[in-house]
C-alpha cells in the first residue's frame, strides 16, 4: 500500500489531481515538459492555477467523466457571461482567456473557430473548488441529470426533486434527531452500568411498548391522514398516504414477529442476566471501554480518507497516451494497472485490521478484569496496557486473523457484483445456485469472525499465535455449543432489543416532528435517513457490550474447565455467575439429577431435556426462516428454492447440530468438589 502510494506521488498524479490538468497534459500552475505528437503541450502556465471546462455540463454518465475540453485560466468567471462578447471582455478586463490556447482575445468574436475552441454561451457562474483548483459551476442543476441517472429507482425526476427538496427543508430536524439517537446510546450504556440486573426486562417492556405505540401511531396517522386526503388530494399527500400504509404493515409484521420471538425466549434469560450484570462490573472498572467505538470509527475515517486519496491519484496516473479525439489521457501499461486491485484489496484487509484491533483490545482488558482476583490491583488503565501488548505482542495474530476474514469476504462480494450485473439475465437455476453460494460465504464470513473474537480472547489469555488460539477457542466453543447457542441467542437478541429500542424511539421522534410538514414536504427519505443512522449509533454501542458478553463466556466456559473451586484451583468468576451456577445445581437436584447430598457437581448450565428442546426449536427456525424468505423474495422459482433449502437443512444444519451435540457429550464427567 505505501509502495503504491509512493508510485503516485513520484509520477506526478498527486500533482496532476491537485493542481488539474487540461486536455493536452499540461498541469496548471507550473512549467510542463512537451508530449511527442501533442499540440499546445509543453507550455508555461504558471501563472494559470484552474481548470476550466467548456461544457461543464456535458457529462459522460458511462464513463462518469466530464466530456469536454479542459483549459487552464488564471481566474473562473464570477458571473454569468450570456455572448462571446462578454467572455472577450472577461479576459482583456482579468486576463483570464477561456477560449482555447491558440486564439488571441482579439479573435474570440471574428475568428469562425471560436464556435468550437470557446466555452458554451451561456457561460454559467463558477467558483474554483478549494484545493483542487477546479472551477465548479455554481448553479448545479445541470447535474441533476447525472443524480437521477445514477438513482435508477426513480423514473420521474419530479420525485428526486421532491426526496430531495424534502431532506433540505427537514435537515434541522434531522440534524436535531441523529443527535437524539446519540444522546439515547449513551444514556442506554449508562443504564447497562448501574442497572443490568433488570436491564432484560426494561428492555423487554420498552420495547414491547414502544413496536405496539409505534404501531398505533402509524395507522393512527394513515387513519387521519386518508381522511384529510379526501378533502385534499396533491402529490405529496398520495405520497405520504401510501408511505404510512406501508410503514404501518411493516410496522404491524415486525411487533407480532417480535413478540412471538420473546415469548419463546422468556425461558432463556437467567444467565443472561448474570452476564449482563458482570459485563455492567466490567464498564464500571474499565469506563474507557465506553469510548472504544470512537477511537475506531476515527481511525476507519482517517484511513479510508487516505485510501480514497490514493485512488483519484491512481486514477491520474500513467504516462500521457493521446485519446481518439487528439487530445491526451494518462493511462497505466502493463501489470501497473493492476495495481488498483490490490489497492481495494487492501481496503478490506485493513479496515479488518482495524476492527480486529478493536477486538483484540477488548479482549485483553476483559481478560486481565476477569483472571484478576482482587480488583482493586487491576492495572491503572487496563485499555492502554491492553493496547501496549497487541502492538508489542499480537499484531501479526491480528493480522492474520483479518486477512481470513479477507479471504471470504472478497470471492462473496465478487458474486454479489456478477448477481447485480446479471440481474434479470440469469435463469431461476442460475439465480438460486448463485445466491445459495453467497448465503454460505456470508455464513462462513459470520462464523470465522466469531472465531476469530474468540481466538483473540484465547490469545489474551495465554499469549498463543493466531493458529493455537483458534484451536484452543473452538475446541471450547464445541464443548459448550449448547450453552453457546442459548447465551449468544439471548444476549444478543436482547442487545438487538436495545437497538430497536432506540430505533423506534427516533424514528417515532421523527414521525411526530416530521409530520407538522406533511402538507409541503416528502419527509419518506428523512425518516429513512434518520432511523439508519439512529441504528448505526446504537450498534457501534451496544457492539462493545456484545463483544464483553462473549469474551466474559470465554473466560467463564475456561474458568469452569481448569478449575473447580477445590483449594488451590479456585474460581475466578464472579460471585453472580457462582450464584447461577449453584441455584442450576439445585434445580437439577430437585429434578433427580443431582449427586448425593454430601458433594457438588459442577453441571452444564442447560439441562439435557433444555438441550433437546432448543435443538429442536433451532432446527424448526432454521427451516421456518429460510421458507420465509424464498417465499417472499424468490417469487417464482419457489419449489426450487424450498428443494435447496430442505437439502441445506437435511446435510448441512443436521449434521452440525448433531455432531455439536455428539461433542457435548464426551465432556469431561462432573468434578466432585468436597
Amino acid at each position: 500500500m505505501g509502495f503504491i502510494c509512493g508510485f503516485t506521488i513520484a509520477t506526478g498524479a498527486a500533482a496532476r489531481l491537485l493542481s488539474g490538468y487540461d486536455s493536452y497534459g499540461n498541469i496548471c500552475g507550473q512549467k510542463n515538459v512537451k508530449v511527442e505528437g501533442i499540440a499546445n503541450s509543453g507550455l508555461d502556465l504558471t501563472q494559470k492555477k484552474y481548470v476550466f471546462f467548456l461544457d461543464p455540463c456535458n457529462i459522460d454518465l458511462v464513463h462518469q467523466k466530464i466530456k469536454s475540453l479542459a483549459l487552464c485560466v488564471s481566474a473562473c468567471p464570477r458571473k454569468e457571461l450570456k455572448t462571446l462578447a462578454d467572455v472577450q471582455k472577461f479576459a482583456e478586463t482579468n486576463g483570464s482567456t477561456l477560449c482555447s490556447y491558440e486564439l488571441l482575445p482579439s479573435e474570440y468574436t471574428t475568428d469562425p473557430r471560436a464556435a468550437k475552441l470557446c466555452p458554451k454561451y451561456p457561460v454559467p457562474e463558477s467558483a474554483p473548488i478549494p484545493f483542487f483548483h477546479r472551477c465548479a459551476p455554481v448553479n448545479i442543476s445541470c447535474y441533476a441529470k447525472f443524480a437521477e441517472a445514477l438513482i435508477t429507482f426513480v423514473s420521474d425526476s419530479s420525485v428526486l426533486h421532491r426526496l430531495i427538496s424534502g431532506v433540505m427543508t427537514s435537515k434541522e430536524i434531522i440534524m436535531g434527531l441523529c443527535l437524539l439517537s446519540l444522546v439515547l446510546s449513551m444514556i442506554l450504556m449508562v443504564i447497562i452500568r448501574y442497572i443490568s440486573r433488570v436491564l432484560v426486562w426494561i428492555l423487554t417492556i420498552l420495547v414491547i411498548l414502544g413496536s405496539l405505540g409505534g404501531t398505533g401511531v402509524l395507522w393512527w396517522l394513515y387513519a387521519k391522514e386518508r381522511m384529510s386526503a379526501s378533502t385534499v388530494e396533491t402529490q405529496i399527500a398520495k405520497e405520504n398516504l401510501q408511505a404510512l400504509l406501508i410503514y404501518a404493515i411493516s410496522a404491524t409484521v415486525f411487533t407480532v414477529i417480535l413478540l412471538l420471538i420473546m415469548l419463546i425466549m422468556r425461558k432463556r434469560v437467567a444467565l443472561t442476566i448474570a452476564l449482563f450484570h458482570v459485563a455492567g462490573k466490567v464498564f464500571i472498572h474499565l469506563p474507557l471501554l465506553v469510548f472504544q467505538p470512537f477511537w475506531t470509527f476515527f481511525v476507519l475515517i482517517l484511513f479510508w480518507t487516505y485510501w480514497t486519496t490514493v485512488l483519484l491519484f491512481l486514477g491520474t496516473t500513467g504516462n500521457p497516451v493521446p485519446n481518439e479525439e487528439g487530445f491526451v489521457e494518462f493511462r497505466m501499461t502493463g501489470p501497473l494497472k493492476y495495481m488498483w486491485w490490490y489497492h481495494v484489496v487492501g481496503l478490506i484487509w485493513i479496515s479488518e485490521f482495524i476492527l480486529a484491533c478493536q477486538q483484540m483490545t477488548v479482549a485483553g482488558a476483559v481478560v486481565t478484569y476477569y483472571f484478576t482476583r482482587e480488583k482493586r490491583n487491576l492495572p491503572f488503565t487496563p485499555i492502554l496496557a491492553s493496547v501496549n501488548r497487541l502492538v508489542c505482542y499480537h499484531l501479526g495474530t491480528v493480522a492474520k486473523g483479518s486477512f481470513i476474514i479477507t479471504l471470504v469476504k472478497i470471492p462473496r462480494m465478487i458474486l454479489m457484483y456478477i448477481h447485480t450485473q446479471l440481474k434479470g439475465k440469469e435463469n431461476a437455476c442460475a439465480r438460486c445456485m448463485l445466491k445459495a453460494c453467497i448465503c454460505c460465504l456470508w455464513c462462513l464470513e459470520k462464523c470465522l469472525t466469531y472465531l476469530n473474537q474468540n481466538a483473540y480472547t484465547a490469545t489474551a489469555i495465554n499469549s498463543t499465535n493466531f493458529c493455537t488460539s483458534a484451536k484452543d477457542a473452538f475446541v471450547i466453543l464445541v464443548e459448550n455449543a449448547l450453552r453457546v447457542a442459548a447465551i449468544n441467542t439471548v444476549g444478543d437478541f436482547m442487545l438487538f432489543l436495545g437497538k430497536v429500542l432506540i430505533v423506534c424511539s427516533t424514528g417515532l421522534a421523527g414521525i411526530m416532528l416530521l409530520n407538522y410538514q406533511r402538507d409541503y414536504t416528502t419527509w419518506v427519505l428523512p425518516l429513512i435517513i434518520v432511523c439508519l443512522f439512529a441504528f448505526l449509533v446504537a450498534h457501534c454501542f451496544l457492539s462493545i457490550y456484545e463483544m464483553v458478553v462473549d469474551v466474559l463466556f470465554l473466560c467463564f466456559a475456561i474458568d469452569t474447565k481448569y478449575n473447580d473451586g477445590s483449594p488451590g484451583r479456585e474460581f475466578y468468576m464472579d460471585k453472580v455467575l457462582m450464584e447461577f451456577v449453584e441455584n442450576s445445581r439445585k434445580s437439577m437436584r430437585e429434578a433427580g439429577r443431582g449427586g448425593g447430598a454430601e458433594g457438588r457437581e459442577l453441571k452444564p448450565m442447560v439441562g439435557a431435556d433444555e438441550e433437546v428442546a432448543i435443538l429442536q426449536e433451532f432446527h424448526f427456525y432454521f427451516l421456518s426462516l429460510f421458507v420465509f424468505t424464498d417465499c417472499t423474495s424468490s417469487g417464482e422459482v419457489f419449489v426450487l428454492c424450498i428443494t435447496q433449502d430442505v437439502l441445506l437443512f437435511l446435510f448441512v444444519s443436521l449434521p452440525i447440530t448433531w455432531m455439536a451435540e455428539f461433542l457435548s457429550q464426551l465432556r469431561p464427567s462432573p468434578v466432585k468438589v468436597r
